[in-house]
């Protein structure tokens, strides 16, 4: 066993039904077997104020809503000379949350989810600090500058380059840095010169996103394509977006029953208004991903920018799946050839079409792509090396 763990997260780990909720969700229950865990996080949604599905796994919750708006955190950057990714999350409630926690309990371990949340970790930290950047946020907002014009280029570039310096601090300090994958924690050796990186990958859940399990699956037509994502995040939104305009018209050409549905929470305006395409189907939250996945002919990932390992692309996997991945999507994850990767809009197109058309290849494909997910992506394996880099013992219990 180890000491008390005081747990930051921009957002609370629960429910797991988003990439970053899925990994702080999974890092946060592996913790607990080792360790009372003291939980600090925003809640970006009410229902998340009050989530008692945490209390197996924490010692003690404090949870503050986080309601401060995108205008103020940006003046507040440019008065401060601060990246705006810290400014949003600067708040009174969570600062007296850590400081309650710090002089209350005999914290060891300082574990911190997401570069927002290190703003709150003590000058001179009487503990351990482990701190999860998940990927290189400063290289995201660079590759948003690189495509954008005019005084949003300005504010991007700016961002970037104040985040990496950030970034770079918050590592120098730290007793260990974690990215989702080696190709982002190489990325991040290479540009900030930082030690003491290592790459904790992304699992999956191969239990819940089991094919043969029980859910509710939606009534659907035999030539689905499935994209899963929140829908509110910028690259996701472009990704249906370049999928729905240029890739589904040349499917169609082949298959003009094929349709495509968007399924994940919050979509944006213009996601909303690709539903007035043909075969362009936009579902908003749903209660289980696993009954779209399910009905799914295929599964895509057509992102242009994605950073690490993509969880909807592991649940396809899971899920058995026939699955095409953009190279953006597919790179980071392990897949020996068990999904389809396209690097242009021909190449997706081609891939969907040939995937619609021969069923026997796609269940092919997805079966071969459970099995590599089983073999590679269990939960338990993919979070050995915390357990080293902490000195703990391993194999302390299961999960799939």
């Amino acid at each position: 066993m180890m000491g008390d763990i005081l747990f930051l997260a921009h957002r609370v780990p629960y429910p797991p039904d988003r990439g970053d909720k899925i990994r702080s969700f999974h890092m946060l229950r592996h913790l607990a077997r080792h360790g009372r865990v003291h939980l600090a996080a925003f809640a970006d949604d009410p229902r998340d104020m009050d989530r008692p599905e945490l209390a197996p796994f924490t010692a003690s919750r404090a949870i503050v809503r986080r309601t401060k708006s995108q205008a103020l955190a940006g003046l507040q950057a440019l008065a401060t000379g601060r990246p705006l990714s810290l400014t949003g999350f600067d708040d009174a409630g969570i600062r007296r949350a850590v400081r309650d926690v710090l002089a209350r309990e005999d914290i060891e371990t300082i574990f911190v989810f997401s570069s927002q949340m290190a703003q709150y970790v003590p000058a001179e930290p009487n503990a351990r600090v482990v701190m999860d950047f998940v990927d290189m946020d400063s290289a995201k907002f660079a590759a948003y500058a690189d495509a954008a014009k005019g005084p949003m280029r300005w504010m991007l570039v700016r961002e970037a380059r104040l985040l990496q310096d950030y970034e770079a601090t918050v590592a120098a300090r730290a007793d260990a840095s974690l990215f989702v994958s080696e190709a982002e924690a190489g990325l991040f050796r290479r540009t900030t010169g930082a030690q003491r990186v290592h790459a904790i990958e992304n699992g999956i859940d191969t239990a819940h996103f089991d094919p043969t399990s029980d859910f509710e699956r939606p009534e659907a037509g035999s030539q689905l394509i499935v994209f899963t994502g929140q829908m509110d995040y910028r690259p996701n939104i472009e990704a249906v977006t370049w999928f729905a305009e240029e890739i589904l018209p040349g499917v169609q050409a082949t298959h003009p029953g094929a349709e495509f549905a968007i399924v994940g929470r919050n979509p944006s305006d213009a996601v909303k208004a690709l539903a007035d395409r043909d075969g362009v189907i936009v579902t908003g939250e749903v209660a289980d991903v696993r009954g779209w996945l399910s009905a799914a002919a295929v599964v895509v990932a057509p992102l242009k920018l994605a950073r690490g390992i993509q969880n909807k692309v592991l649940e396809a996997m899971a899920m058995a799946r026939p699955v095409v991945a953009s190279a953006a999507a597919a790179e980071g994850i392990d897949h020996k050839g068990t999904i389809a990767v396209g690097a242009s809009v021909a190449d997706m197109v081609e891939a969907v079409t040939r995937l619609l058309s021969e069923r026997e290849t796609a269940d092919r494909l997805g079966r071969g792509a459970r099995a590599r997910v089983i073999a590679r992506y269990g939960w338990d394996a993919r979070l050995a090396p915390l357990d080293a880099l902490l000195g703990l013992p391993q194999n302390l219990g299961q999960a799939a």
